[in-house]
């Protein structure tokens, strides 16, 4: 049986030897696809009526470029975490320290920015899980009104997470706003590298403009590290998709070290550094 990296390069050459009829005939009607103009969400996509009260339930699909927020200027403490990230953009992926790269869990804010083909959402009693796509993680958003916790990584305080702990809360019938702190430090913001520390918070803001359009809106606040508080990460637009399925979307470790071993560390030369 031949493995998913293989696999993953045959699928890749018979995608570009049949290239030119799937452009030929184009996305069928009314298919996530055809959704898109480039890289941006088509503003002719039907509004559907208008947005149920107090409802993201089902799949969204977003566009993969989020408008990004001007990063505010790093504190002392914020330069000297900087200093030591290794960024793709920066050094090439086979000297890149970026956790994506040994298939790392996301965490928020960057699973929110970053591969954003999709999200869902499902309303329980006192919770609503979100499915981020991206890795197919679930989250909880407690909605009873609870407290969140304030001190972490401490002996009196609750240990940070990859993706924290959120509680929710509906402004008017169609936004929905979550607060998440207690933010694992060993993440990024997004795939620039940006640190954070682990007194972060992260507000979302998630505001449904009609039953089919939503607008998410990443807001951050930490004052250990950058020198303007709070700061618009990043907005990104979302459309509902009718058939409510979100696709397989993975980073596979094995597939990872793989891709490093035979392309990414043998491209790179350090004469050219």
């Amino acid at each position: 049986m031949r493995s998913p990296f293989v696999r993953s390069i045959i699928v890749l050459a018979a995608v570009l030897g049949v290239s030119g009829v799937a452009m030929a005939q184009g996305p069928a009607p009314g298919s996530k696809a055809s959704m898109y103009d480039g890289n941006r969400l088509k503003p002719e996509w039907p509004t559907g009526g208008p947005a149920p009260v107090r409802d993201l339930s089902g799949h969204w699909a977003g566009n993969l470029t989020p408008r990004r927020g001007e990063v505010p200027p790093l504190t002392p403490l914020g330069q000297e975490l900087d200093a030591l990230i290794l960024s793709e953009p920066d050094v090439g992926t086979g000297f890149s320290n970026d956790p994506m790269n040994t298939c790392d869990p996301f965490g928020i804010p960057r699973s929110l920015v970053f591969e954003t083909r999709g999200v869902s959402f499902a309303t329980m009693p006192n919770q609503i899980a979100i499915l981020q796509q991206y890795q197919r993680v679930w989250r909880y958003v407690w909605m009873d009104g609870r407290p969140l916790p304030t001190e972490f990584d401490t002996a009196d305080g609750v240990p940070s997470r990859y993706y924290g702990y959120s509680s929710g809360r509906w402004e008017g019938d169609h936004t929905l706003v979550i607060d998440t702190v207690g933010l694992s430090p060993n993440t990024w913001l997004d795939k620039a590298g940006n640190p954070h520390s682990v007194n972060m918070h992260v507000e979302e803001r998630y505001e449904r403009i009609d039953h089919n359009h939503m607008m998410m809106t990443v807001t951050v606040t930490d004052p250990e590290i950058f020198g303007r508080d709070p700061w618009v990460l990043s907005r990104n637009e979302y459309r509902w998709i009718p058939d409510q399925e979100s696709e397989e979307q993975l980073c596979v470790p094995s597939e990872m070290i793989r891709y490093m071993e035979l392309i990414a560390n043998p491209s790179f030369h350090p004469a050219e550094q």
